[in-house]
C-alpha cells in the first residue's frame, strides 16, 4: 500500500458527520461567517466566503440553537483549501476543543 492509499485509508477511520451549520469562523482578530458542512472527531470541512491559506489557525465557533446544549468552540488549523470562485471549502484539523 502506497503512503497516499494509507492516508486515504486512515481518514476514512474517522465518522463523519454531515451538519451544515453556521459557524463563525475566527483568525486575527476578524469574525467570518462560514458553515460547517460535515464534522469528525478529528476535524471539519467548513465553507468560507474569503480565502485562507494551509497553515493557518481558526478558532471555529458553532452556536448551539437549544438553551440546554453548549456550542462547540474549538482551536483548527487549516490542512487543505480549494476555491470555487467567491467561496473556498476548508479542511480544517482541530487542536484543541474549549
Amino acid at each position: 500500500m502506497s503512503e497516499h492509499e494509507r492516508g486515504y485509508d486512515e481518514k476514512r477511520d474517522f465518522i463523519r458527520m454531515r451538519v451544515d451549520a453556521d459557524v463563525a469562523l475566527i483568525h486575527a482578530g476578524q469574525e467570518i461567517a462560514g458553515v460547517c458542512v460535515d464534522l469528525s472527531s478529528s476535524g471539519m470541512q467548513v465553507e468560507a466566503p474569503r480565502q485562507f491559506q494551509v497553515g493557518d489557525q481558526l478558532t471555529v465557533r458553532i452556536d448551539s440553537e437549544h438553551a440546554a446544549l453548549a456550542g462547540l468552540e474549538a482551536d483548527t488549523q487549516v490542512v487543505w483549501a480549494k476555491s470555487d470562485g467567491e467561496r473556498q471549502h476548508l479542511g480544517l484539523k482541530i487542536l484543541k476543543m474549549h
